[in-house]
Formats: C-alpha cells, structure tokens, sequence
C-alpha cells in the first residue's frame, strides 16, 4: 500500500562522491560492473568500501559482483554504515519513508524496522542520516543491480559488537535478505605503510579477530566488529573479494585511503 505522505531523505553527495546526473551515474556503475567477473554465489553479508566512485569503485563492484546471480530473491537490503558527521549513541534509524538518488527513490522497510526499535541501542536520528556518505553511496549500485527491493539504513554510531550483532542476528538467515557494512580501511598514511596495514587488518577479519579492529584499522570497525561477532558465533568463514587504496585507483601515493571487499556465505 502506498505511503499517502513519504518522507524523503534526499541525496546528499551526488556529484560529490558519485555522478549526480542519472545516465552518466548509469553507465559509471555499468562501466565498474563490467570490469569484474561476476560470480554465481549468494553471500549473506558484504563489507563494502565507500569512498568516492573513482576511488573506491572498483572495490565495491567486486563485492556487488557477488549478487547479480540473486537478484530475483533479494527483496531486503539491511545497511549499516558509520557516523562521520554526528555523534550517534547507538544505531540510528531514520523516520524517512525513502530514500533518494538520482536513480529514483528507495522504500524504507518499515516492517524491518519494527523488528528492531524497540532494542536500547536503536534510536531514531535523521540528524545522523541527514549528510552521512556511508550509506548513500552504495544506494545507485543497489539500484541498478536489484529490481525491486527495502532498504533498512542505519548509522553505526557508539554501539559495541554484540549490540550491532544482535541487529544483525534479527535479520540473520533471511534468503530474501542481503546484509551490507560499508567501511574503508586504513585513512592517511604513505603507500607502504597503507599496503602493510590493510593486509594486516584483511588477516584480522579472516580470522574473525575483531577485538583486535579499532579506528586505525577502519572506519566502520564498529559494524565491521558487529557482523564478525555474529559470524564467530555462527561459526561461518569470511572471504577476501578485492584489496586496495587510493594510491591504487585515482589519487597519489602520499596520503592514501585503503578499500576492502568481503564476503560472507549465507549458509
């Protein structure tokens, strides 16, 4: 049934992070798509970088690779990205009924969302979404990629692992449901430096040794921690898709950026 009255949160960096213009913002995802090899699995959880286009793209095409064999069955996307710009105590939900892009506009899950705000580390902040990066910039992928689909945002603010996992176990083994954490690694150090610790870190989450991922590591070790609690617990395994930097894609080797991509199996 149609919301008689939505709530749009709109895009906040199109032309910033990613094309603003609708066909040109197209065919950059289909370009970066198209240099991957696509894959004929269906995890239950992605990490996935969330830099600008041209920076980062390629790293997340490599994890959005992964579900172009399951688009018929996903029907949920739950993605938690962390606060750059407001403090956020907890794990905020936002009150909007959408969200925007250029590619059109996204339905928020509100069943889903029912499903969790009652826990004392959900709040409600549209402060928290209002001009956070982390989350928007996965959207036009997930809009090209999938027919039709709810979204279930949320900005990981102040939350320990075992508060995100039990957002995430809520949702946990739903084969309509894709699981996102949106982070990059390393921020700001020279090539080498970047390059020693992002493999460093990439051990770290291989070996699900999230107590040992903090804020140098990355900048959404909270969610990232959250989802290793949960696959510990579970006793599933986590692969490598892709590892790089920004010294690799478009920027200078001086002060670089680093992405990861992984996967996690459904089952």
């Amino acid at each position: 049934m149609p919301v008689k009255h939505p709530r749009v949160r709109p895009a906040a960096v199109a032309g910033y992070f990613y094309p603003a213009e609708p066909e040109v913002l197209r065919q950059s995802i289909e370009d970066l798509m198209g240099a991957v090899e696509k894959q004929q699995d269906s995890p239950g959880a992605l990490i996935i970088p969330h830099a600008g286009y041209i920076y980062s793209g390629i790293t997340a095409a490599h994890a959005y690779a992964r579900i172009n064999s399951s688009t018929g069955n996903i029907i949920r996307v739950v993605l938690l990205g962390p606060a750059h710009r407001v403090y956020t105590q907890g794990m905020a939900l936002s009150s909007a009924t959408h969200f925007e892009t250029p590619l059109g506009q996204i339905e928020i899950d509100q069943e889903a969302a029912d499903l969790i705000r009652d826990l004392p580390q959900v709040i409600t902040s549209d402060e928290s979404h209002a001009q956070e990066h982390s989350l928007e910039v996965h959207l036009p992928f997930l809009q090209y990629l999938l027919n039709d689909f709810k979204l279930l945002p949320l900005v990981v603010g102040d939350a320990s692992p075992q508060e995100v996992m039990e957002v995430l176990e809520t949702f946990w083994g739903d084969q309509d449901t894709l699981i996102i954490i949106s982070s990059d690694l390393s921020h700001f150090h020279d090539y080498k430096t970047a390059c020693e610790l992002d493999k460093n870190t990439t051990r770290l989450i291989e070996s699900l040794q999230y107590e040992a991922i903090g804020p140098e590591q990355a900048c959404g070790y909270r969610p990232i921690n959250g989802l290793l609690c949960l696959a510990r617990e579970k006793g599933l395994g986590i692969r490598t898709l892709d590892l790089r930097n920004s010294g690799d894609t478009a920027g200078n080797r001086d002060r670089v950026v680093g992405y990861g991509a992984y996967a996690i199996d459904s089952a």
